[in-house]
């Protein structure tokens, strides 16, 4: 049985109120449902709109499946982003009288902490040392052609660009 929010027009003709109501997807617009959760006024000035919060998060918690127009409503209350919160972060559960689970957290339960990701240019924890540190130049030596003193105080044979010459 699919379960639907949606909209069920009352009142005069020209003149539409509605209710917001839970009931079977298969039953007509106007017919049979299950429960009555609000009322919406859309030709008052503001639109007047009245949800049982509790009642439609029962519902939405249970898999109901809001129209568009109820999604909206839902929206504007408030309704619909506690909805969307709860599905993101997921309460700690615990079994029910009944055998089923319930959304509410056991008083003295704490929410377990999610750890942050590590970044991905970041070193692994287990990595070893030599990875992790920064590359050491080589000391200097007269072998490789490199020193301090200036090319005219050098020896022929190691002034730069005479090699062979």
């Amino acid at each position: 049985m699919a379960v639907k929010i949606r909209l069920m027009r009352v009142g005069k003709k020209k003149q539409p109120t509605y209710r917001v109501v839970v009931a079977d997807g298969r039953s007509p617009r106007d017919g049979r449902f299950i429960e009555i959760i609000g009322q919406y006024s859309p030709r008052d000035d503001p639109s007047a709109v009245d949800i049982d919060a509790d009642s439609a998060l029962a519902w939405l918690r249970k898999g109901a499946q809001p129209t568009e127009s109820v999604q909206k409503l839902l929206a504007v209350t408030g309704v619909w982003a506690q909805y969307e919160s709860e599905r993101a972060n997921p309460a700690v559960t615990k079994l029910g009288r009944r055998g089923y689970v319930t959304g509410k957290v056991a008083p003295g339960v704490k929410q377990p902490k999610a750890e942050p990701a590590p970044a991905e240019n970041a070193p692994a924890e287990n990595a070893p040392a030599a990875r992790l540190a920064p590359a050491v130049d080589a000391p200097h030596t007269a072998d490789s052609g490199t020193t301090d003193e200036p090319a005219a105080d050098r020896a022929p044979d190691e002034a730069e660009g005479q090699e062979g010459a």
